[in-house]
């Protein structure tokens, strides 16, 4: 480690084999925590490479316990994470409420690292269980439309740096790495990034993948999804665009309309508002765009408002509740 530190150090990068060795390395304890946060650190301070990204993401994929899920067609709405926004749990929301619409949701998630509440935190608050069982997540998948996939039960190997993310509170390369291993692997993906550099490295990574149905969004100031507090982008195999709340014929909100709480309870009381229909203006419009544009990438000859619709009755017609009480 100390050779790959002084490179780093002299700015130097690695190559994916390199990237991937690492990572091994520290997922079989061979390095101590210093020289972990030492790695971690550098990428802190610059961008990470495509290569580094590719080689990091080839090793958790390596190391995961493996879960098939490729008799469905399904979708990930899963953020970086480390926007340092504290929104409510959006992506979680969105996710339940594309359930709810009849699509198949193999949702990979994590406990918050730079917020108050991840997508773990907020589901083990409300009683689900989670599990690597292969029947017990088909049977989510076929009776309710989705299921949950547990980071670290899925990357058991990451255990060496949990302790060493959750010291340091910032958003590290983990966070990026997130949305790129969730085990099973889904067809189609929906992913919020925290900023323009980490989207145009993903694009490059899913472009990679010929059957990939994506859509990465990213709100210019600075949030992991589409807050609606101002001006977003919309990255896809095929475009690139600039959008604007007042396009879809939504006011441009205040960040404090999405706040997401100060503790896990206070989040799982937003969180069941909303989805008990009883979300505020705001609080759902950000839901359902969100969930909108995931739609359109599971099915994309929807245009925004058909998809909108689909939302709108998965949300106020409480079938995503449903699909919450069903996995519970």
């Amino acid at each position: 480690m100390k050779a790959i530190l002084n490179a780093l150090f002299e700015h130097k990068t690695l190559n994916k084999k390199e990237a991937k060795e690492v990572l091994i390395a520290i997922a079989n304890n061979q390095y101590n925590p210093s020289q972990i946060a030492a790695f971690m650190t550098v990428f802190l301070m610059r961008p990470i490479s495509v290569d580094e990204l590719i080689g990091f993401q080839e090793a958790l994929l390596e190391l995961a316990i493996k879960v098939d899920l490729s008799d469905y067609e399904t979708i990930d709405l899963c953020g970086t994470g480390g926007d340092g926004k504290n929104t409510f749990n959006i992506s979680t929301l969105t996710s339940f409420i594309v359930a709810g619409a009849g699509y198949k949701v193999a949702k990979h998630g994590n406990y918050g690292v730079s917020s108050f509440c991840g997508s773990s935190n907020l589901l083990a608050y409300l009683g689900y269980e989670f599990t690597t069982d292969s029947s017990i997540l088909k049977r989510q998948l076929e009776e309710a439309n989705i299921c949950f996939l547990h980071a670290p039960l899925f990357h058991p190997a990451m255990k060496a740096v949990a302790p060493i993310r959750k010291e340091l509170g910032l958003k590290t390369f983990f966070n990026i790495l997130g949305p790129l291993v969730n085990p099973s692997q889904p067809t189609h993906q929906m992913v919020g990034v925290f900023n323009l550099e980490v989207a145009r490295a993903y694009n490059y990574v899913f472009q990679q993948k010929e059957n990939k149905k994506y859509t990465i969004v990213h709100s210019l100031d600075g949030y992991d999804e589409i807050s609606l507090t101002g001006d977003f982008k919309i990255i896809s195999k095929e475009k690139e665009q600039l959008l604007k709340p007042e396009f879809f014929e939504k006011k441009t909100i205040e960040p404090e309309a999405i706040f997401g709480g100060n503790s896990v309870e206070s989040s799982a009381k937003i969180f069941t508002t909303i989805l008990d229909g009883n979300g505020t203006k705001e609080q759902n419009e950000v839901v359902l765009t969100n969930a909108a544009f995931a739609i359109q990438t599971m099915n994309e000859k929807l245009n925004f408002e058909q998809a909108y619709e689909q939302a709108e009755s998965s949300l106020f017609g409480l079938k995503a509740k449903h699909t919450l009480d069903k996995i519970i």
